[in-house]
């Protein structure tokens, strides 16, 4: 998701250290003492503006969220979102998905989301998609055994690349679905870029899968 810079973003983000994680490599290995529970956490790589993420840690107050995003302009619209919602279960990280593992410990994430990810259609850009295996062995690297991820796109050459990157890599499909919204599943909550596609009658793809043991 690309947007224009927003006046006044850093400072926002600033204000805000109930929410927004300022230092997150000191925040390695002490997520649990930073949410005060033990509750499993999940965090959303490419968190956009933030509709997603706050969704899932209303509806699911059991559960800590992460939500992450590369672009400060960005995530200072989702601070937004976290700010209405008023769920104590969240935090945001300015931080670049390939670096995961420089703020979280091996284990420390129990579920990984990836929302309509930048497709990068070009062979020559195939190392920037986040289901290449260069993302997919940093992903393993912070999930448990058997972790999950969970995937949603529009772009049908993302979804069909992404079942066979996973497969290669060695992960177990437990769910694909070609047309989610016209699927049966439950709890889906839909990000911005989920309700616009849909609007113009366009698909959505989804997979669930996990690492083996």
């Amino acid at each position: 998701m690309r947007v224009r810079n927003r006046k006044g973003a850093t400072e926002l983000l600033e204000a805000h250290p109930e929410y927004v994680v300022l230092d997150p490599e000191s925040a390695k290995g002490h997520w649990q003492e930073i949410f005060g529970n033990k509750n499993p956490i999940y965090i959303e790589v490419g968190s956009g503006k933030g509709q997603f993420i706050s969704g899932m840690a209303k509806n699911h107050p059991d559960i800590n969220f992460i939500g992450i995003d590369i672009q400060k302009s960005v995530l200072s619209y989702a601070l937004d979102k976290v700010l209405a919602t008023d769920v104590p279960n969240i935090r945001l990280l300015w931080v670049d998905g390939d670096a995961l593992t420089n703020y979280f410990e091996a284990g420390e994430i129990d579920r990984l989301y990836l929302n309509f990810s930048d497709p990068w259609p070009k062979k020559r850009h195939e190392k920037r998609r986040l289901t290449y295996k260069s993302f997919l062995e940093t992903y393993q690297a912070i999930l448990p055994s058997q972790g999950e991820i969970h995937f949603k796109t529009d772009n049908r050459g993302l979804f069909e690349y992404s079942l066979v990157s996973l497969s290669q890599y060695g992960m177990i499909l437990d769910g694909v679905w070609l047309d989610l919204h016209a699927s049966e599943i439950e709890g889906n909550v839909r990000t911005e870029y989920e309700e616009k596609f849909s609007s113009k009658g366009q698909v959505i793809y989804r997979l669930e899968a996990h690492f083996p043991e």
